[in-house]
């Protein structure tokens, strides 16, 4: 997808000097006409914003204490009475809500008024995550709370505010005086809880009253309930990213639930999840958003004529110059900064061809020959890895292939020299050897087709719990052998798939699992729907794979065991078919579960549309299958 041009793009730089230069253009034409007028303007300008704003607020206000807009129609032509201005409220699908008047409404709506998205240009009641301070939703307090609140601030007010015919006396503390706060004064909140302010601040701790404030502070069972809500909405939020619990307060702040902190680095995250879940949890109880209309019916300004004399021509044909001047100089600047990382780019392209794989280029910026030389960097870098891969990749293949070519070479010689007998014995085992040749060839063969993009797919509707019956009952002798349980327990449901690479791929995931899981363990092949999704696990009871080793498991020749045996550890071909398989499916492979307790490599894959997920619950009698 193609990087959208920031505010650093030479585009955008390009386009700002043209606007620029036009403005300034066309204000040097019209400055002598509209000085007037633009004051005029500029006062109706203000009045209008004014007004914008005012109807903003009170229809705010409204959808922030209401669950609807069926009440809004009052206010809606109170306010339009008030500022002379047209007033229509629709719904996203510009259906009326409440209109002042009839007529056609604007292509553009003047603002969306959603309480749970403020738009703090035209409100100033906004709190936190941009939520108006007046949707309080559970937090909304009853009259006895109201009431009880009530009278624990007013004891903490007069506590503040001292002894009433005698001068108040500091309380001498560790750390120094506590001030008393004769100006404190109570201010109650859209929720109904009040709190003590001094000087336009709140008072918490740190004075002599700190018993009166805490009891103040301390939350009632409506907000207790209110913020356990929210604590089940933000942790659920946390879990999905495995991230420890926290416990929010009243002032929208929180704090970890265990005993462990939370890293800096996951705080935006909780952040995130706090504010989503402020919002989910007031969503019910504030109106749905709507568009708001506001229109001026007045009539145009007057604007006397403008005479263009001789002094006026000349000031005009003097700016007009310093403009051309000043875009000369500005063009020309621009046009030497373009030119040089050009050169250098060209350079460092040169170097490249001759060999230099080292060559690079200074980015500095973010406009469009930036982000040229960002890609020119990463594709030397890709060059390289490419080269070392493919010198990697090479040294496998000849080890891979000499094993058996050596194997087959020895003991024909050994029998061309008469040392061993060519029984049938021997026979078996150079068959064994070149059939493992043949393996490698052919598995190196699928990734090459697959990396060429010619490995097609002949899509059909497959059934997954036929389809892990039947590689459990292929693979059974080789189970039984080893000595493993080989047991399928599926969801019912079908997959829009290739059936005989989609039968490759768990085949080798189910080979791989029973070649590491010791005799008396076990093998599960399982299916179940999340989302728009068909999962498919293998899962075994082996040795598992340490996390650190999980990123390489899918790359190719990569094997757990260092001695690279054949016997223990594969063509170190499999995995990366099975990954190869999946992507082509638009699906993904990946690796999970605990060292020591067993390995689960799992397939997901796009599920059939309008597939509807089965209930949850027990399997049903007869979905597992045992082999």
């Amino acid at each position: 997808m193609a990087e959208r041009p920031g505010r650093g793009s030479l585009l955008v730089r390009l386009l700002a000097l043209s606007v620029v230069i036009s403005v300034l253009s066309i204000s040097a034409t019209a400055w002598l006409a509209v000085r007037d007028t633009t004051r005029a303007l500029q006062q109706e300008r203000g009045r209008a914003l004014a007004d914008d704003a005012r109807i903003y607020d009170a229809l705010l206000g409204h959808a922030a204490t209401h669950r609807d807009w069926t009440a809004v129609l009052p206010l809606v032509r109170s306010l339009a009475a008030a500022t002379e201005r047209r007033i229509v409220l629709t719904d996203r699908d510009r259906t009326p809500l409440a209109a002042s008047g009839a007529g056609a409404l604007p292509q553009r709506a003047s603002a969306t008024v959603d309480p749970l998205d403020v738009n703090t240009d035209l409100a100033r009641t906004a709190g936190q995550d941009g939520i108006d301070a007046r949707a309080t939703g559970p937090y909304q307090l009853p009259v006895a709370e109201r009431t009880a609140l009530r009278r624990l601030a007013e004891r903490a007010r007069d506590c503040l505010r001292g002894p009433v015919d005698t001068a108040p006396v500091p309380v001498i503390a560790a750390e120094g005086p506590l001030p008393v706060h004769t100006d404190a004064e109570i201010v109650v909140a859209p929720s109904g809880r009040p709190r003590i302010e001094s000087r336009g601040s709140t008072v918490t701790g740190g004075t002599r009253c700190a018993g009166e404030l805490d009891a103040l502070a301390e939350p009632t069972a409506t907000e207790r309930r209110a913020l356990g809500q929210l604590d089940d909405l933000v942790n659920t939020c946390l879990d999905r990213q495995r991230i420890p619990a926290v416990r929010t307060a009243l002032d929208g702040g929180w704090t970890p639930a265990g005993s462990g902190p939370v890293t800096a680095g996951r705080r935006d995250a909780v952040d995130g999840c706090v504010s989503a879940a402020r919002r989910t949890q007031i969503a019910d109880h504030v109106a749905p958003p709507a568009l708001l209309f506001v229109t001026d019916p007045g009539t145009p300004m007057r604007v006397d004529t403008f005479d263009l004399t001789p002094a006026n021509r000349l000031r005009i044909s003097g700016l007009a110059a310093v403009v051309l001047l000043v875009a000369v100089g500005v063009t020309v600047l621009v046009g030497v900064r373009l030119v040089r990382p050009l050169h250098a780019l060209t350079a460092a392209a040169g170097r490249m061809r001759n060999g230099d794989t080292t060559a690079r280029v200074r980015v500095a910026g973010r406009d469009e020959i930036a982000r040229l030389g960002t890609a020119f960097n990463e594709m030397a870098e890709q060059r390289c890895r490419v080269e070392q891969l493919r010198r990697d990749m090479v040294g496998d293949i000849a080890h891979e292939m000499r094993t058996p070519v050596t194997n087959i070479r020895g003991w024909l010689e050994a029998a061309e020299d008469g040392v061993v007998e060519l029984d049938a014995d021997l026979v078996s085992s150079l068959l064994d050897e070149a059939l493992l040749l043949q393996h490698v060839i052919d598995d190196l063969q699928d990734l090459a087709t697959a990396d060429a993009g010619e490995l097609h797919l002949h899509r059909q509707q497959v059934e997954v719990p036929r389809l892990l019956r039947e590689v459990a009952d292929t693979f059974a002798p080789a189970a039984e052998a080893a000595g493993v349980a080989l047991v399928v327990d599926a969801a019912p449901g079908s997959l829009d798939a290739d059936p005989i690479r989609l039968r490759q791929a768990i085949g080798n995931l189910v080979t791989n699992a029973i070649r590491h899981t010791p005799a008396d363990g076990r093998v599960t092949l399982s299916a179940r729907h999340e989302g728009a999704y068909v999962e498919i696990a293998v899962a075994d009871t082996g040795p598992g794979i340490p996390e650190e080793q999980r990123d390489l498991v899918f790359e190719r020749f990569w094997r757990a065991e260092k001695s690279r045996s054949r016997w223990t550890g594969g063509s170190g071909l499999g995995l990366a078919i099975v990954r190869k398989i999946a992507e082509l499916h638009g699906g993904t492979a990946a690796v999970s579960g605990t060292a020591g307790t067993g390995a689960v490599f799992t397939l997901r894959l796009p599920a059939p549309p309008g597939r509807v997920d089965p209930p949850r619950g027990p399997v049903p009698p007869g979905r597992e299958h045992a082999v």
